[in-house]
């Protein structure tokens, strides 16, 4: 499917906002891990190239690293096509969100997302992944990123090796509470560091 920019802009601009609840979550998660165990997944929502394209945005976001591995070893692309079948209103800015990507890069590199070099990759993502620093030209692709970067959280740290490399601890039962350690303070800002 090819579409030109301003149908791109028009289906990102047309998607209602997502509506990510726990059970969505819950549901595509389950989905996703099952299939993957099965080996047996075949993308419903994504082509192809778009399937492609998802693949390398999430291991940009979240590429693995001495804690964990990648989005794309816990599943997230798959996560995402569940969440796309389960929530149909969220299709349009990511499809429109999709090509938005492929569009801009072939006017800066005369190359598809997927055929750019890394360096190229990265480029363009630098331009959309920082709402405050962005030119005004790329504001959609700047919302598309967003709301693209948040699901991929969702499908990342819901799974065992994300909330492992959250190091959640879970709920546990505190004795006596002694307040917040000084040393994680001074860490988000509470005391200046020459205090």
């Amino acid at each position: 499917m090819s579409i030109d920019r301003r149908q791109a802009i028009k289906l990102m601009a047309a998607a209602s906002a997502a509506a990510w609840t726990p059970a969505h979550v819950a549901l595509a998660r389950a989905r996703a891990t099952e299939a993957i165990g099965q080996g047996t997944f075949a993308p419903e929502f994504f082509s192809d190239h778009e399937y492609a394209t998802v693949r390398v945005l999430v291991d940009f976001i979240i590429p693995a690293d001495d804690r964990s591995g990648s989005a794309t070893d816990v599943g997230v692309p798959e996560f995402m096509d569940f969440m796309m079948i389960d929530q149909p209103r969220s299709q349009g800015w990511m499809r429109g969100g999709l090509a938005w990507l492929d569009i801009e890069c072939r006017q800066r590199f005369d190359l598809s997302f997927l055929d750019a070099s890394e360096a190229q990759q990265v480029e363009m993502l630098d331009a959309i992944a920082w709402p405050d620093q962005a030119d005004d030209d790329v504001s959609h692709g700047v919302t598309f990123f967003n709301r693209f970067r948040d699901l991929t959280s969702s499908g990342f740290w819901t799974t065992e090796v994300g909330i492992a490399d959250l190091q959640y601890m879970g709920n546990r039962v505190v004795p006596e509470w002694t307040g917040c350690p000084e040393a994680a303070e001074r860490h988000v800002g509470v005391f200046e560091a020459d205090d």
